[in-house]
């Protein structure tokens, strides 16, 4: 059974557009997650571990100041189209778009004002609560007015982020949550004790502005990393894995794939699992966190700090026919879910 409340967390100054930020708190018998109406973002995430006791594995700030200052977009919801578009730039039948460039000589995570930054309307719904927004056509230079709902739910030890979304116009379009995990706790100095494995049949080379090249590399099986800290510093660490998975039924399309990625911290005991429909996963270290950024509690995040795990489409894939379509035309509907499954044994 799972424990549905709602608060207010603070008010957005009137630069910032203004109007009431809502928290909402999904309750389990073994997970208490805490949700914003700004950006849709997980504020904090207690999950047990091996001794029954909770830990908030997932950074960010006590109050709505820090998440309406500059920050590298903890916990939130990042679109139109997670990750980067070269150049800011791509055409669709016959027209050339421009976005943003927000990240070098790139578009990221959906411009200079993406959808972490808005306020969304809120919905309670059994188990768990739904956001809404209406992007205009136009927003941070995207085509069509595109209607977006995110849904969280909770069951036991697992939280399910379902993302949806139609649009009046052809559009690009890859969600994702951008939430930075250390299963010891948050403000915990680094995840060099953490063991990550990653199931992925392929994996995107890069090139040094973080846009994948024309090649897709094939691995098999577990990608493996090991935990030690000068491993840490690697490319690979950091890389972008395509087709993460195997798909349950074997049809493929929007079935639900076993198992993209398992964090495991021994010494709590505390594991996490990742299932999702997408066809690919971003996992970043936190290797631009520098200390300077002051957390929950006054915890400082330094480099290493925490691990992301963005379930998304590929890079760059609105301008690279052979990856996988990333365009929602309109009378279709965006639909896509992760599952995060918390665990301690």
């Amino acid at each position: 059974m799972t424990e549905v409340t709602r608060e207010a967390f603070g008010r957005l100054p009137r630069e910032e557009g203004a109007g009431t930020v809502e928290k909402f708190t999904l309750k389990s018998d073994s997970v208490k997650v805490e949700i914003l109406s700004l950006g849709c973002i997980i504020a904090a995430l207690e999950t047990k571990g091996r001794d029954g006791a909770f830990a908030d594995v997932v950074l960010g700030f006590d109050s709505l100041e820090g998440y309406t200052r500059k920050h590298p977009f903890f916990g939130a919801v990042v679109g139109r189209v997670a990750n980067r578009i070269a150049k800011g730039r791509f055409t669709l039948d016959g027209q050339e778009y421009q976005l943003a460039l927000n990240n070098g000589p790139n578009s990221l995570h959906g411009g200079a004002k993406g959808f972490d930054k808005v306020l969304w309307s809120p919905e309670v719904v059994p188990s768990g609560v739904r956001f809404f927004r209406l992007s205009p056509d136009g927003e941070e230079g995207y085509p069509g007015d595109l209607q977006v709902w995110v849904t969280y739910t909770l069951h036991g030890g697992e939280l399910a982020i379902n993302y949806r979304a139609r649009s009046s116009r052809t559009t690009p379009i890859s969600l994702t949550n951008h939430a930075y995990f250390n299963l010891a706790g948050q403000g915990s100095k680094d995840i060099y004790d953490h063991e990550i494995s990653i199931e992925a049949d392929s994996y995107l080379p890069v090139d040094d502005t973080k846009i994948p090249t024309a090649g897709i590399r094939r691995i098999r099986g577990w990608r493996s990393p090991s935990s030690r800290p000068r491993n840490w510093e690697c490319g690979s660490i950091s890389g972008f894995y395509g087709s993460v998975g195997k798909d349950v039924s074997g049809k493929g399309g929007q079935e639900r794939r076993l198992l993209g990625l398992r964090a495991r911290h021994a010494a709590s005991g505390r594991s996490l699992e990742v299932h999702t429909t997408q066809p690919g996963l971003q996992f970043y270290t936190g290797n631009n966190l520098d200390g300077s950024l002051r957390g929950k509690g006054a915890a400082a995040y330094p480099k290493h700090s925490a691990f992301c795990l963005e379930t998304q489409s590929w890079p760059d894939a609105v301008n690279k026919p052979h990856f996988p379509a990333t365009l929602l035309r309109p009378g279709h509907e965006y639909d896509h879910t992760t599952w995060l499954l918390f665990g301690a044994a």
